[in-house]
């Protein structure tokens, strides 16, 4: 027999809380903490993806302070030693695997070897991707080929190959999108388009497996501050205004430090969000576009 309603004064009546969790729509798995414990990511296996430098040497770094045990991946060994190198002394394990993620026989291996060094998997945060400079019409299919292979499907493929693992732990499956991913800037080639996708999969990770304990979250950041930020694009800016060229592809929006936008993305994690968007004000231009693409159009040109 259920639990019958409170009776309060006045005739109302209150109904008792939820024993579930209402977004997990998961019957095994009871309503999460307002706040996690302070040790959450203690001995917890984080594979990191693009983990050699920028977004994702710094979610590793953030991730060792507080315990866990990580695996580093990137395309080039030698990177990926002096980044094992820079991880503070706090993290658990630190372990490095070189692959190229839009290789499936790289990945199948990166799979083994989080098995095998890590012993499972409670965290797969995919940070790898590329970014490019110029115009929709002279971005050749096969240039829009290999950012769709880097941008996209190489989280099918490692959704795929890791999936079941962060099943098994009710684990987390970070997804590093970017604004782009909910709105297309003149001038970035077929980087929009594919981090569209990313959130299309994104989406449909969370409604396919959300429901057996998978946390997918997509974190969709403006520009990541870099050393390199403002000559990263010059070799791409011949026929495109200069303000695309810079971080961004000119949007009027701060460069994010990334080291605070990995604190962001593990606190998403603990609540089980399903999206992060940095800055937050990004949201209105976004609701807005849907509301009236016209009116999104007028604000994008405004804003670059």
């Amino acid at each position: 027999m259920g639990m019958a309603p409170r009776r309060l004064a006045r005739g109302c009546l209150r109904l008792p809380a939820p024993r579930y969790c209402p977004f997990c729509h998961n019957p095994r798995r009871p309503a999460l903490p307002r706040r996690m414990p302070a040790d959450y990511w203690t001995n917890k296996s984080c594979v990191i993806t693009g983990g050699s430098a920028g977004l994702g040497l710094a979610i590793a770094e953030v991730l060792a302070r507080r315990g866990a045990r990580l695996l580093l991946v990137g395309r080039n060994a030698e990177r990926l030693a002096v980044a094992a190198a820079r991880i503070p002394a706090t993290a658990a394990a630190v372990e490095v695997c070189p692959a190229d993620v839009t290789w499936q026989e790289d990945v199948d291996r990166l799979a083994a070897t989080a098995q095998e060094k890590l012993g499972g998997l409670d965290m797969l945060c995919h940070c790898a991707g590329r970014s490019t400079r110029g115009g929709l019409y002279d971005t050749t299919p096969e240039d829009m080929q290999q950012l769709f292979d880097v941008n996209c499907l190489s989280a099918v493929r490692l959704a795929r190959a890791l999936v079941p693992s962060l099943l098994t732990s009710h684990g987390h499956l970070v997804l590093i999108g970017s604004l782009a991913s909910k709105t297309a800037l003149p001038y970035l080639g077929g980087y929009p388009a594919s981090k569209h996708a990313l959130a299309a999969v994104a989406q449909q990770l969370r409604l396919e497996f959300g429901p057996q304990g998978l946390h997918t979250l997509l974190a969709c950041p403006g520009p990541i501050h870099r050393d390199d930020a403002g000559e990263r694009y010059a070799h791409q800016a011949d026929g495109i205004p200069d303000s695309a060229a810079k971080p961004g592809g000119g949007a009027k929006i701060a460069a994010i430090d990334p080291h605070r936008l990995s604190e962001q993305i593990l606190r998403a994690c603990e609540r089980r969000r399903a999206e992060l968007i940095v800055p937050r004000s990004a949201k209105l231009l976004f609701t807005l576009a849907q509301l009236s693409p016209r009116l999104g159009d007028w604000i994008l040109r405004k804003k670059t």
